[in-house]
């Protein structure tokens, strides 16, 4: 079996643009993988990127080397030793569709093929809910009843973005510069959300890492009351000093890693105890397998996992995967009220099969979901073949 091309779609959903690849097989065999930077600038950067490393590395190759391809990847085009955000989507997308193509292949769930499943349903959090409506803290607030009426017993807030009313999505503060009103605005949503939601739903605050350490660090005291169940990506990912010093000084639970890349960039945020959650994204961290080591790595120095899924229904789909085999999963980020266009991408999507935060795991082959051409071909950016080598 062979690659014999690779199919690119950026899909415009409204908002989000996912990445998503194809790779097809002279067999028939066809697998699907999704790059995380459908929210902000770059997806079509890492399209290009996508189809790039398909023709130089993946069409023609045996789908089922992976590791070697991924070398490759790493090795052979110089700048996989410390690249970012663009590159690695595109490896992870790519590695992601080896993955499913080896799955369909066997006839198990991927999950099957990393040691297999540890429990049968992901408790996971409601995340997206505030977009484009949520500007005061009474928004937050009444939004946050609904979402919990809806049945989810963990909701994730932003209660330092601010609003684009025009595009409907987060905007992050510039310069790091936390102003008073936004320092108010902060802690009095998350104040009035847990007091619409009760002590009995998981409040998740995530910062987006908007301020300095001292500001940060303070932000994470005034919360504390609140009892969050964790406080996310409170500082920069290259920071790891500044973590290990605002963890010391807070009585709270530190997630982050969304913004590292392989198991290389998350290793001193796991030597140093930085943090006490991982959240690699397959869709950036370098895929499934490179998200599995990142657990098994911070594993070892008692830290979970919750897997980082800011993307499509693919992305998604291969968060859940990991979280099936993974011993410190603790629980999975969600997005459940995208406009419909999103979860069209797949046949089956994942999403709208939550049912009281909890999603009972995908036993099909592979990802455990379909392609849907209807939506997707439309939107094809990239087309590579045996003939472009």
């Amino acid at each position: 079996m062979i690659i014999k091309e690779a199919n690119v779609y950026v899909v415009e959903t409204g908002s989000y643009r996912p990445v998503i690849v194809e790779l097809v097989t002279d067999e028939g065999v066809s697998g699907i993988g999704e790059g995380a930077v459908g929210f902000g600038v770059g997806c079509y950067a890492a399209g290009t990127m996508a189809a790039d490393l398909a023709k130089c590395f993946v069409v023609g190759k045996d789908p089922a080397n992976i590791c070697d391809i991924w070398n490759d990847f790493y090795y052979h085009t110089f700048w996989g030793k410390g690249a970012g955000a663009i590159f690695y989507a595109a490896v992870s997308a790519l590695e992601q569709a080896l993955w499913d193509i080896k799955g369909k292949t066997l006839g198990v769930p991927i999950y099957q093929l990393l040691g297999g499943k540890q429990r049968d349903e992901l408790r996971v959090y409601a995340n997206d809910w505030s977009d484009g409506s949520c500007d005061t803290p009474e928004n937050f607030a009444k939004r946050a009843q609904q979402v919990v009426a809806d049945g989810y017993d963990a909701i994730k807030m932003y209660p330092l973005s601010q609003r684009d009313h025009v595009r409907k999505l987060n905007l992050h503060l510039k310069n790091r510069e936390v102003s008073r009103e936004n320092y108010k605005r902060c802690i009095d949503s998350v104040r009035m959300v847990r007091e619409a939601i009760g002590w009995d739903v998981d409040l998740l605050v995530d910062v987006t890492a908007e301020g300095t350490p001292d500001i940060m660090t303070q932000i994470g005291k005034d919360i504390e009351p609140y009892r969050p169940f964790w406080y996310e990506e409170p500082l920069d990912a290259f920071d790891v000093d500044s973590y290990v010093g605002l963890k010391n000084k807070v009585n709270l639970t530190i997630a982050g890693g969304e913004r590292l890349y392989t198991r290389y960039g998350f290793r001193r945020i796991i030597e140093l105890r930085a943090v006490d959650i991982v959240q690699p994204d397959p869709g950036t961290c370098g895929g499934i397998l490179e998200t599995w080591r990142i657990a098994s790595m911070a594993e070892t120095w008692s830290m979970r996992l919750a897997p980082h899924s800011c993307g499509g229904p693919v992305l998604y789909a291969a968060a859940v995967q990991v979280s099936a085999c993974s011993s410190n999963f603790v629980i999975q980020e969600t997005f459940p009220y995208r406009p419909a266009i999103h979860y069209d991408i797949l046949e089956n999507p994942l999403e709208p099969q939550v049912r009281k935060g909890k999603l009972k795991l995908p036993t099909a082959p592979g990802l455990g979901v379909t392609l849907n051409h209807k939506t997707v071909d439309s939107f094809r950016a990239h087309h590579v073949t045996t003939a472009d080598r």
